[in-house]
């Protein structure tokens, strides 16, 4: 599917709701040719990026859908230097958030994974129903070109039983395929492979605790370059809190809501996923917002970041005990990769338990990895940034290839 001269690519599709993220990367050399975002999809003035290099193209204007989202994009790229679709795309590489029982590897998609994959609603209302629309549209748009999906719950397929298992009534958990799932897996195993490769050791003597912090935020533990611990579960709202997740609330709370409150199932999941986590404690969803909150004295975001850090030391220490051995912990995306003061507090104190943080190397930033603990620690302390396009580029290549 190359033309001569042209090196082969990967179109990496994340839909949203309301935007698209989107990047054309070579899979092999790790290149990003172009890359950009539709956001407000369905407004009057939606907003289409296309950035190449140091060129950048914007569109501001009516976008009434994915498909026209994706439509303008490539337009854009025809008034640059060369059409998108001249650079060799041999596959466009889905992000899909749940594959369920049935989805663990990367999937060659056809009419039946897409109806396969709406049937899993259920489980991501508000993710599978997007991601359907991403996929469609591009298949639409370049129909000559085979779509792969890539799940987020696919590295975490194999968690041991007795982590998978919720302890509620067996048959009704069989029946409607309850279950820990486990999400955010291309970026837990995507960062747990570069941090083997960094630190020059083989992945499967090397026990780590991935810590990916983001709007969305979970923790796993990966003994040998295999899961046996992950923070999230049958849905991305348990575990950590997050933005606007709640993380790990008592299920009692549900039933009290609908009694008391006179809530309905579709209003408490409402709140517990997109009203509850930072934003619902200290009135911000984002992370860099949240702080400077705090910098200034509020009081609820204070108590905000407080309940953040609790939750995250709970898990990184009841992962340790899973692992009985830690030899690296690893913070990731936007807020572990950016956030050194959370860093540091998360891990302070621990000294005894072999981590002791260096403050200089903290505070320094950069975009590779970088070891952030003293020399002398223990456990070694890493900020690797994730990849997830990249790692869904190349499990695309894979799925084509067999």
């Amino acid at each position: 599917m190359s033309d001569a001269g042209s090196v082969d690519t990967v179109f990496v599709l994340n839909a949203g709701s309301s935007s698209l993220k989107y990047q054309l990367v070579q899979p092999e050399s790790g290149t990003v040719v172009a890359h950009g975002v539709v956001e407000r999809i369905g407004e009057s003035e939606a907003k289409v990026v296309l950035v190449r290099g140091d060129d950048t193209k914007e569109f501001i204007g009516e976008i009434a859908d994915h498909r026209a989202g994706l439509a303008k994009a490539l337009e854009l790229s025809r008034v640059q230097d060369r059409d998108l679709t001249s650079e060799g795309i041999t596959a466009v590489g889905h992000r899909v958030v749940h594959g369920g029982p049935k989805f663990y590897k990367p999937t060659v998609i056809d009419d039946d994974v897409i109806e396969a994959i709406n049937e899993l609603e259920d489980l991501a209302p508000l993710h599978n129903p997007v991601n359907v629309l991403g996929i469609e549209a591009i298949r639409e748009l370049l129909p000559d070109v085979p779509s792969v999906a890539v799940f987020d719950t696919a590295f975490f397929h194999g968690l041991p039983d007795h982590v998978a298992t919720y302890a509620i009534d067996r048959e009704l958990a069989k029946k409607h395929d309850i279950r820990r799932y486990g999400f955010h897996g291309t970026s837990h195993e995507y960062v747990s492979g570069v941090t083997a490769e960094f630190l020059g050791a083989d992945r499967e003597s090397l026990n780590q605790i991935v810590l990916h912090l983001g709007n969305g935020a979970s923790a796993s533990a990966i003994e040998g370059g295999r899961p046996v611990e992950t923070s999230m579960g049958l849905t991305p709202l348990e575990g950590l809190v997050m933005g606007t997740r709640s993380g790990d609330v008592d299920p009692g709370v549900v039933m009290y809501l609908r009694r008391s409150a006179d809530m309905d199932v579709d209003q408490i999941d409402t709140m517990l996923n997109r009203k509850a986590g930072l934003k619902g404690l200290g009135g911000e969803n984002d992370f860099r917002a949240l702080t400077e909150k705090v910098e200034e004295g509020d009081a609820d975001a204070t108590l905000a970041y407080k309940v953040y850090v609790h939750r995250l030391r709970k898990y990184i220490g009841a992962y340790m005990v899973t692992l009985g051995r830690t030899d690296a912990i690893v913070f990731t995306a936007g807020v572990g990769e950016n956030a050194p003061k959370l860093r540091a507090d998360s891990l302070a104190g621990l000294e005894s338990f072999g981590i002791q943080i260096d403050p200089e190397r903290n505070a320094a930033r950069s975009r590779e990895p970088r070891i952030i603990s003293t020399d002398d620690s223990a456990v070694t302390v890493l900020v690797v940034p994730t990849n997830e396009e990249l790692a869904i580029a190349r499990q695309s290549v894979a799925a084509l290839q067999g």
